[in-house]
């Protein structure tokens, strides 16, 4: 019995000092090289025309990206579940491509297609600018959040099967209203689970971002974006941190309604 205590006690002492180095030690860091000039410069570092300005644009592929992946998610979802179709295995492979490739390719590829000399490039020709402008980096940020909402709500949709859905058919309802009083309550946490998901990963997401963005303030710049350029460009180290720590809070907050949702999901 001592024995076993010693070895639980010993592998939760190497999974502390293991997190403790990968997460508390450079979070911690961060936190104190943030605050060490000040809270006054801080605050002044993010709410300058630059950090306001990037945490409107990653607020904004927010709020584009979520609806638009809402509304794929769930439409594959049910197609993965409840269809029979030719090409069902490919579009499981799809959905999961995001987790497979990397952003950085993701976005060479946007480039290739939306750029001045890519098989599209004549929308630029009409005044739509996707490379380097807001478009490309909502179409960076759509791709590699593709999966989450998918793989949240199919597992969902098998487990509630069908009968309930083809008692509704039964007794007189339309496809709209089977979907909205049957299908659409029984997936809602799944669906909540996914869309924190997808929001968390478009804050965070830089390497698909970053190959398709001006990298200009004013719009052309993410937070992970502004982090990039007042550390490596500006030599700005401080208001990088600042930048970071800013970040790091609104990640906080999704993770807290993530952990909610979590919960209230598994009860």
């Amino acid at each position: 019995m001592n024995q076993s205590r010693i070895s639980v006690l010993t592998l939760r002492t190497l999974a502390l000092v293991y997190l403790a180095i990968l997460v508390a030690l450079p979070v911690g860091t961060i936190l104190w090289r943030t605050v060490e000039p000040g809270l006054g410069q801080f605050w002044e570092w993010i709410t300058t025309p630059a950090a306001v300005s990037a945490l409107q644009t990653s607020l904004l592929i927010v709020a584009i990206t979520v609806p638009l992946n809402v509304i794929f998610g769930i439409v594959v979802a049910l197609g993965l579940v409840r269809g029979r179709f030719p090409g069902k295995a490919l579009v499981q492979a799809v959905v999961d491509l995001p987790f497979a490739v990397s952003p950085v390719i993701v976005g060479v590829a946007l480039i290739m297609l939306w750029g001045t000399d890519g098989w599209f490039g004549g929308v630029e020709d009409l005044g739509f600018r996707v490379i380097f402008g807001l478009p490309g980096m909502v179409l960076a940020t759509v791709f590699v959040t593709l999966p989450f909402i998918v793989r949240e709500v199919e597992p969902v949709l098998r487990e509630i099967g069908t009968e309930q859905e083809q008692a509704a058919s039964t007794l007189g309802a339309s496809s709209w209203q089977t979907f909205r009083r049957i299908t659409l309550p029984s997936i809602r946490w799944g669906l909540s689970y996914g869309i924190v998901l997808t929001v968390a990963r478009s804050l965070g997401e830089f390497g698909a971002v970053i190959m398709v963005a001006s990298g200009f303030a004013g719009g052309g710049q993410t937070l992970t974006l502004l982090v990039h350029s007042r550390y490596l460009d500006d030599n700005n180290v401080y208001g990088a941190y600042a930048a970071a720590t800013l970040l790091m809070i609104v990640s906080v907050i999704v993770l807290v309604v993530m952990t909610l949702l979590q919960k209230k999901k598994v009860s």
